[in-house]
């Protein structure tokens, strides 16, 4: 089993989500956060001035995917969350990281592994 967790556009929530289900990866823990990378947050010009944002507004999800699915969940989310045209993604469209997980417990049942997914 592996941990996926993704950041994503919060405006990318839906087609990720979509994407996910289609490929039968339904449980996921959407949170949100503020974070920057290499795009070093934006520059807004307002009537007073510039106005910069350091940290921008991003979802994560957090989704356990048993080993063979994994791939497949790559793919789903790096397809629906790039924004750039003609399938060309834009810096901003978030990242994915893939963490070993030991055991899953079901809480309500005690049910561990593959199950408790």
């Amino acid at each position: 089993m592996k941990k996926i967790e993704a950041i994503i556009r919060p405006e990318n929530l839906d087609s990720v989500r979509a994407a996910l289900e289609e490929k039968g990866i339904l449980g996921m823990t959407v949170a949100e956060v503020q974070g920057r990378g290499r795009q070093k947050g934006i520059c807004l010009q307002w009537r007073a001035g510039e106005y910069c944002v350091e940290f921008l507004p991003k979802l994560k999800l957090d989704m356990i995917v048993d080993d063979e699915n994994v791939e497949a969940a790559i793919a789903a989310i790096t397809q629906a969350a790039k924004t750039g045209q003609n399938g060309n993604g834009k810096n901003g469209d978030g990242k994915i990281f893939i963490y070993p997980v030991e055991e899953v417990v079901r809480v309500s049942t005690g049910e561990r592994g593959k199950g408790a997914i």
